[in-house]
């Protein structure tokens, strides 16, 4: 087996794994504080992601390129000067934003939140930064070298501590309030990210080719054009994930603020948005692991085709990966409508967000379009207009969260139904964007199947769900119900055609190198 298709399946499986024990995580984060100890929690994680975007600066995906091209010709004094300069880059921006984000977190909880008690897990996240700065730095190194366990395993690990250390500290902090255990959630992260910063140090010493620490500031000697390499991609990397950062950083403030004018009381505003962001969205972003992990692979697949200017098997590509994206995500949103609550029930003890399944499943799937689109995007060289068509979906999405959450009639529906827009409207852009340059036949009888069957599916569960209830309990009705609409799907797609034996096989051609 190549590198490179290992490296896919170590990804894909590491991504459920990942997500699995992610989902474990929000359940106890949920049973330990509730919606309102969930709200602040989620009020407050954007800035930290906005904090590390910065800190990052793109640098993970331009090291791993430039590591990469260098042990491709056995350069191993310029992979460890690449890696001093990351690592000095990154950590000179940590000392940058750590202080600024605990200094500034009352300021920020004060001017920007409705609820200032945000102030207290924007304050306890803060030191996590330079650690995630180091681990960004060694997970790009490690996936240059296309050796994708360390940075895998490290996510598990992140992911399994976290849980660890959320049972036990919330249980400790609750009875000093809802804020300090949502604090106490953050300082969990940053134990999971600690211990996993020790792996990959471990994993590194195992199996670095040269000693970083020796005459480490002589790998700085003619740094600047190793910086000004990275520079290229880190720069423009940034510029497409700092929108969604800032977007996300905003999307809080919009939303408190838009609720506020609303009439909505800022515990019920701080607990309508920990019911959306905290427990209906990481349901509806489940089977994304399978896009990001296909869109990983679409890259370089696409990348090869277009420089031959094979263009027949560009749009080839990007047709399979469209077609796989629909097939996977059509299952998942119509399980997960139909059973909306109950899931809720059983995983948060509480069937508030099931409303906002409602809401977002059907549309959901333009979501998990908007990987591959966007992966094809860079492949073509269009990552500039993938950043535009990420701006204006970002900008439309705020806008629309505020012109719906202020009517008291839409409250915190508007807010889903703002986040809808944004997503449909970028899928359509990237769409449309990739037309210029690649004309893609629009398979209208496959679309229409596949609308159908799932349509029937849906049908086909609602009456089957309170059935199994009458014989069962519930968690053994939503596996039942789950299994046998997914095994219906599976026979409708093959009596159909929509799906063949043979494009399975297609599938597994597609995930391999390139000969």
């Amino acid at each position: 087996m190549s590198k490179f298709l290992k490296g896919i399946i170590i990804l894909l499986t590491a991504g459920l794994v990942t997500r699995i024990l992610g989902f474990i995580n929000r359940i106890a984060i949920a049973r330990f504080i509730g919606e309102e100890g969930v709200g602040l929690y989620m009020m407050a994680y954007p800035t930290f992601i906005l904090a590390v975007t910065l800190t990052q600066f793109g640098l993970p995906v331009a090291i791993s390129k430039r590591v990469a091209e260098a042990e491709a010709v056995g350069n191993t004094a310029k992979v460890k000067k690449i890696l001093v300069i990351s690592l000095l880059t990154t950590l000179s921006l940590s000392i940058l934003f750590t202080p600024a984000l605990f200094f500034g977190a009352p300021y920020i909880a004060e001017a920007f939140f409705t609820d200032s008690r945000t102030m207290y897990p924007l304050i306890a996240i803060a030191p996590v930064i330079p650690i995630i700065a180091v681990s960004s730095v060694l997970r790009g190194y490690f996936q240059g070298k296309q050796n994708m366990k360390p940075a895998a395993i490290s996510q598990i690990i992140e992911q399994s501590v976290r849980i660890l250390l959320i049972a036990i500290l919330t249980r400790i902090f609750l009875p000093y309030g809802i804020h300090i255990a949502a604090a106490a959630v953050m300082v969990a992260t940053i134990g999971g990210e600690f211990i996993s910063l020790l792996y990959l140090l471990t994993m590194f010493k195992l199996k670095k080719a040269f000693p970083l620490r020796k005459n480490f500031f002589k790998g700085l000697a003619k740094g600047k054009s190793i910086f000004q390499d990275l520079m290229r991609i880190a720069v423009p990397t940034t510029g497409s994930r700092m929108i969604g950062s800032v977007s996300w950083f905003f999307e809080p403030i919009v939303v408190t603020q838009s609720l506020a004018i609303a009439g909505i009381t800022t515990v019920m505003a701080t607990k309508q948005y920990g019911s959306l962001t905290g427990f209906a969205m990481p349901l509806l972003f489940l089977p994304s692991f399978v896009t990001n992990a296909l869109s990983t692979s679409l890259v370089p697949a696409i990348s090869e085709a277009h420089s031959l200017k094979n263009y027949a098997l560009v749009e080839k590509r990007i047709q399979q990966a469209m077609k796989f994206c629909v097939i996977t995500g059509a299952i998942a949103l119509i399980v997960l409508y139909v059973l909306a609550e109950p899931l809720m029930q059983l995983m948060y003890n509480s069937t508030n967000g099931a409303i906002f399944i409602k809401i977002m499943a059907p549309f959901i799937i333009f979501s998990y379009l908007q990987s591959p689109l966007q992966a094809a995007l860079q492949a073509l060289d269009l990552a500039k207009a993938a950043m535009i068509n990420s701006f204006i979906g970002a900008v439309v999405k705020l806008a629309t969260i505020f012109l719906l959450a202020t009517q008291p009639s839409f409250g915190i529906n508007g807010v889903a139904l703002g986040m809808i827009v944004g997503f449909v409207l970028v899928t359509f852009l990237h769409y449309a964007t990739v037309l210029k340059v690649i004309p893609l036949t629009f398979y209208t009888r496959f679309y229409v199947k596949i609308f159908s069957l799932t349509i029937f599916t849906g049908w086909f569960g609602t009456y089957l769900y309170p059935y199994f209830l009458d014989e069962m309990t519930m968690v053994l009705a939503v596996l039942a119900t789950t299994v046998v609409m997914v095994i219906v799907y599976t026979i409708l797609l093959f009596l159909l055609k929509v799906m063949r034996i043979g494009d399975i096989r297609k599938m597994f051609a597609f995930l391999s190198p390139p000969k």
